[in-house]
């Protein structure tokens, strides 16, 4: 901790320097580094006061026979566990893109409404658990659906370690349920995929030529405002070399959505890079690539029984209201340390 609070002092002595903040992304730069490294004390800082806290409850029972102090103390240890978890799954995200903001699309499969509606059941989970983690949500592209639920959407989740918590999320999320949308009550499966991307944030790892860029606009689809629909806004933008295709209709302005589309694109081209070196990777070592895109990684079941269980790991949990309220921590610590094992 010593350490740390070396490395902020210097860097905080780096901002009263004359010219700092004439270069306004490197300043940037600074500055979240700064706040990320001051989490890390606040972080190490409360669980120790909690520990100190405890211990000292703990101690004062013992000597004094004083048994009114012992919920104290267990309600002491529940919020260090608590802590010492939230702290622990930190520890297991050190991949070289797991501190960088997640951009984050669901896509409906098959079954029309049905699945549609699905979509939109997993953009508020995903969307309540940025809340409570306090990260910020930025809608990038939405495309709703025909009659109810959503299409496909795209958003911005930022906040510290976004991408390495999210990046297991991907794949396809299956449900099952009593369809609101069948008169006679029958059980519907549904499937939606769900695809991570680290966001792009130094233009420099991924380079892009606008030569080898296709831009279209057109007239945005579905609810926005008479401005949307009325005006050539929406933007599709397609990368030539790779066939990559991104599309933003949610924004008022061209120029908005055109800002939007690049910053997936770039996400996109970046995905592509890394799954390349894998292969590459995979083809020394002889060893053949998981299907990650594509596969069945966990299952929402409704009805006839309330149970939601992630097909990797084996986690499971019966609450199903509570994760669809955004309480999936539980899935995402079991992929990462299966992950940690692995390796």
């Amino acid at each position: 901790m010593d350490n740390r609070v070396k490395i902020i002092d210097e860097l905080e002595a780096k901002t009263t320097a004359d010219g700092f903040w004439d270069d306004q992304e490197e300043a940037q730069k600074v500055m979240q580094e700064i706040n990320r490294l001051k989490s890390q004390l606040s972080d190490y800082q409360t669980v120790y006061s909690i520990y100190e806290d405890t211990s000292t409850l703990w101690e004062l029972g013992m000597e004094e026979g004083e048994d009114s102090l012992e919920k104290e103390v267990f309600e002491g240890m529940g919020r260090l566990d608590k802590r010492l978890a939230e702290l622990e799954l930190e520890l297991l995200l050190h991949g070289p893109y797991d501190r960088a903001n997640a951009v984050i699309s669901l896509h409906a499969g098959a079954g029309g409404t049905e699945a549609q509606d699905w979509v939109q059941m997993l953009l508020r989970m995903y969307t309540r658990w940025a809340d409570v983690k306090g990260f910020t949500v930025e809608t990038l592209d939405l495309l709703p659906g025909d009659e109810a639920g959503v299409k496909s959407v795209s958003l911005l989740i930022a906040g510290e370690n976004s991408y390495g918590y999210l990046k297991s999320e991907k794949g396809v999320h299956r449900l099952v349920r009593i369809s609101p949308f069948d008169a006679s009550g029958r059980r519907h499966t549904s499937f939606a995929s769900v695809d991570v991307l680290p966001e792009v944030e130094d233009g420099s790892q991924v380079v892009i030529d606008s030569s080898e860029l296709k831009v279209d606009t057109y007239r945005s689809g579905g609810a926005g405002g008479q401005h949307v629909n009325k005006t050539d806004s929406a933007v599709r933008i397609t990368h030539l070399p790779t066939g990559i295709v991104v599309q933003c209709q949610n924004e008022r302005s061209q120029h908005a959505n055109r800002l939007k589309a690049m910053k997936l694109l770039q996400a996109k081209l970046l995905d592509l890079q890394l799954k390349q070196k894998e292969e590459e990777l995979n083809a020394i070592r002889g060893e053949q690539q998981d299907i990650a895109w594509g596969s069945q990684i966990r299952s929402y079941i409704f009805q006839p029984y309330c149970l939601v269980k992630d097909h990797r790991t084996g986690a499971e949990i019966g609450n199903v209201d509570s994760v669809m309220d955004g309480s999936i921590d539980l899935f995402i610590s079991a992929v990462l340390q299966q992950q940690a094992k692995n390796r």
